[in-house]
Parts: structure tokens; sequence; C-alpha cells
């Protein structure tokens, strides 16, 4: 056992728009919560990222200008997206979200309904005040942020430039959107990786650390513990077991408002498309005639009328397909979501865990089911970094299986632990999940995250479920394949992969399925 008593729960609330933090011994330092951000959609790479990138941008600007005058001396500034910014950028808002945090927005508190208000005035007045400034400057969205759809700087596919004229002087950083909502700056990525080195500031020294996932094993053998109990002992290098328990409970909350929200809301997405919502719909045809009735108001009234209708196997798989689009079509729409790794995979875990407490043989009982809410995020964001850490979690560096890949790996070692299986069980879901979601290509229509990308989160949460399942019914010293190897081969296989299957919108359906007009 542990040393010390092992606290039930960890840390919250880490800062993750600076670089890539590691220990001395080479294991880089992750939290959960820098794998289950709250943010706004659609994408993690494309509008959180560069949402992050423009903060962490006016912040160093402020002290490079001297810290006291802020950013008043400022005369103008630019943007330049380049890569994956630029080929998808405005199906995936990335122009959007650099207005917002030019103008001090944050995503996990701007009004998601005023999103589009504030754009369009901006888009109008051609005025900005930006953060701590008194005095607004001209600034036009239509010129003032260029996306360079023919060049691609090295380092990474997502790629921004901030300028800012002072004067006569021209101050200039380039930031890098490497997925999730992760953010370096040019001097702390070398070359092409998918992950390396930077600083370890304000990082703290875990207890347990985990590079790859042997490291996982060896720790819950040695202690004779479970995986969520070693993640809860390094969480606490950071916060109290009750900041950990509340940021936990909020992610969560997040999560199933999103679910709530997309399962009532009818209507059309955004964008050239034309998409019709399907979650609403599918949701009122489940439970039947008077249905908002029986969900009632809140979330809990409509899990607790989803629980009562007792649903069918044909019905459960629809249900869970329901959850996993609600959340997507939410994010489409600018809504909130948590980065799960990702945006464009956020409707996976909550369509799991919803999968658990609604729709499960046995489901946690009422007073049960906060912790194991808990012990589930703290599973899958910890089997989360592995990948980030060992492959990539940027569908512009790794297609697809970055990113549904991922979370489906991440949801099946959660579904199996909260269900009674062993740390081992753990991992082989979600090697068994990943196995078969290698390959997976990232092709948005039009650079919207809608087709395929919606209903690739439907095939994710299922595939998670049916990995669980089939790793608590078998023993996994007999398996041939190790969740290591999986990310390894992860790796190679989106080092080896074309870039017009990596969020280019330049293959696969996205050049094979006919559009009116293409907004990229």
């Amino acid at each position: 056992m542990p040393p010390a008593p092992l606290p039930r729960w960890g840390c919250v609330g880490c800062e993750t728009v600076g670089p890539p933090t590691w220990l001395a011994d080479g294991m880089e330092v992750l939290s959960v919560f820098d794998m289950l951000k709250i943010g706004v959609g659609p994408s993690s790479s494309h509008t959180l990222g560069p949402w992050r990138a423009i903060q962490r941008w006016l912040r160093e600007l402020g002290t490079d200008l001297g810290g006291a005058g802020g950013l008043g001396p400022v005369d103008h500034v630019r943007v330049d997206l380049y890569g994956s910014l630029a080929l998808t950028g405005k199906g995936h808002a990335t122009d959007q979200a650099i207005s917002l945090a030019l103008l001090g927005h944050d995503p996990e508190t701007v009004d998601v309904e005023a999103i589009a208000k504030i754009v369009q005035a901006l888009g109008l007045q051609q005025l900005l005040l930006l953060p701590g400034a008194t005095v607004p400057i001209a600034f036009d969205p239509q010129s003032d942020i260029v996306f360079h759809r023919d060049r691609r700087l090295p380092g990474h596919a997502n790629a921004m430039r901030c300028t800012a004229t002072v004067g006569t002087r021209s101050l200039s950083s380039v930031y890098f959107s490497v997925g999730g909502g992760f953010v370096v700056r040019e001097d702390e990525l070398v070359g092409q990786e998918l992950t390396r080195p930077g600083s370890t500031a304000g990082r703290p020294t875990l207890p347990y650390p985990t590079q790859v996932p042997a490291d996982l094993r060896s720790h819950c053998h040695r202690l004779d513990c479970c995986i969520a109990d070693v993640v809860a002992s390094n969480e606490a290098a950071w916060r109290s077991p009750e900041e950990v328990g509340e940021g936990l409970d909020r992610i969560w909350q997040v999560m199933l408002t999103a679910a709530h929200r997309g399962c009532h809301t009818d209507g059309t997405l955004p964008g050239d498309l034309g998409v019709h919502r399907r979650a609403a719909p599918l949701a009122r045809r489940l439970l039947g005639d008077g249905s908002n009735a029986r969900s009632g108001d809140s979330p809990e009234a409509w899990m607790a009328a989803i629980r009562a209708s007792q649903p069918d196997f044909g019905q459960k798989l629809q249900w869970i397909s329901t959850f996993a689009m609600a959340v997507n079509e939410e994010n489409a729409n600018l809504g909130r979501v948590v980065t799960a790794p990702t945006n464009g995979a956020a409707g996976v875990i909550p369509a799991v865990l919803l999968y658990l407490l609604c729709l499960s043989d046995e489901p946690p009982s009422h007073d049960d089911a906060p912790a194991v809410v808990r012990s589930f995020l703290l599973v899958a964001g910890e089997v989360g970094t592995l990948f980030k850490k060992g492959a990539t979690i940027s569908a512009a560096m790794g297609g697809c299986m970055a990113e549904v890949g991922v979370s489906s790996a991440m949801a099946a070692a959660a579904l199996s632990e909260v269900m009674g299986g062993t740390m081992d069980q753990a991992l082989m879901a979600a090697e068994i999940a990943m196995e078969h979601h290698l390959g997976m290509t990232c092709d948005p229509v039009s650079g919207l995250v809608q087709v395929p990308c919606i209903e690739r989160n439907t095939m994710g949460a299922v595939k998670a479920i049916n990995a669980a399942e089939l790793a608590l019914a078998s023993d996994p010293a007999l398996a041939r394949v190790t969740l290591d190897e999986v990310i390894n081969t992860m790796r190679d296989t989106a080092e080896s992969m074309s870039d017009r299957f990596k969020e280019t919108s330049q293959g696969g359906l996205a050049v094979n399925v006919s559009v009116r007009v293409p907004e990229c």
C-alpha cells in the first residue's frame, strides 16, 4: 500500500497555455485537468488553442512593454495563421476566437449566447480595446487576421504569428496550437516533434510520475491500488482534495449541461453545409410523447426519465449515439464543452458516462454516483496524458485517431475501472479502443467540425463501451498487444500519414462530399 493514505481526489485548475512541462528525469508533468479543460467549441486546437495563445501573447507583450503601462503603447495588432489553422480556420471559428481573446474574453466564462453579437460588433466598428488599454485602436478582423493557406511554418501544422506595432517597433511572436488547447511558443518547440521537453517552471514533483503505461502499471502493482488512487495522489501535489472534487464536479456539470442542452435544441448548425441537429428529435422519439414533461427542466430530471423508460438494447445504442451527438452539436454551435481530450471528441466521454449512469445494467446509486463520476474522470484524464506524452492528441498531427481514438481509449479505461475491473483490464480496454481507431483520418467537410466529426463521436462512444466489456471479460495476461505498443504504433502511424488526412480538408470526405460554397 502507499506510504501514506491516498487522498480521494487531487488537483484542479492548472494553467496550460504555456509549454510542456517536464521533470528533471524526463517525465512530463501533466494533470488530468490539463486533459479535461472547459472551453468553447468547435475545436480545441483551432478555437481554444488560438484563444489561449492570444491571451498568453498579450500577457507576454505587456511584460515586454514594461508591465506598468500595460498595452497602452500598442498602435496596431495583426495575427497571421499558417498550415491547418489557415486551411480550416474559418470553419473552426479561429478568427472569432482570436477576436474574442483580443477583446479580453475568456473561453470558460464568455457568454456563449452573445459570441455572434460580440464578433459582429467588432467587425462593424473595427475598433479594438485591448485588455488593460484605455484607448481603442483600429482593427479589422477581415484584414488583420490573415489566413496563409499556402504556407506552413516549421515546427507544427497549427502555427500563428502575433505581431504588435509600437511606434516604429514591430514585436512578433510565433505560437503553435499543439492539440487539446495546449499552446507552445516557437522557442519551446524544436523541430517536427509531436511532444518534446519544455520548462518545468510552476509544476510540482509528483509522487508517482508516469510517462508511459508501464510506469502507471508499476505504481498500481507496487501500491496495490487502482488507477484513480494513483492519479489522486499525483493531483494532490497541486491542490487540496476538496478543490479537486469541486473541479471534477464542475467538469461533469459542463458535460451534462451540454448533453442536456443538445438533446433539447433543434435547428441547423452554422456554416454552408446546412447540417440539421438530430439529437433533440432522437431524444424526443426515444422518450416518447410528453417527453418534455417527463424529463422536466433539469438535467437530473431528464436523466431520471431516461432511466425510468427502461430502454431495450437497440434503444440504448440510440441513446448513446444521441448523447454524443448532442454534445458535439453544441460544440459545433460554439457552445461550452469540455476538451476530452479535444473539442472535436468532446462527446465520447459524456456519452459513456451517461450510459453508465442511465443505461447500464447496474448503474451506481444516487449516493455513489458523484464518487463514481470523479473516479471515471481521474482515470480518463490520466490515460489521456499517456497518449499526449507518447504520441499526440492533435488531429493536425495524427488525424482523428488522435481525437476520437484517444477519447474512446480514455472512456474505455475509465468505464472498465469503475465497473470493477482491475488496473490491467482498464489499460487493456484503452488498448482495444485505440487499436481499432488506428489510422483514422481527420477530414472535416468544408473545414467544419460537423461532417463526419459529430457521428464519429457516436462510434467512439460505442467502441469504448464495447472495449470495456471485452476487457472485463478477458484475462489481460493473455493479451498479445499492450497499451504501450499501441501508443507507439499510433505515433508511428501519425508520422507516416499524409498531411491531406490531418485536419487540412484536403483529403478524404472533405474532397468527395459536395458543398455549395466552400468556406476555406
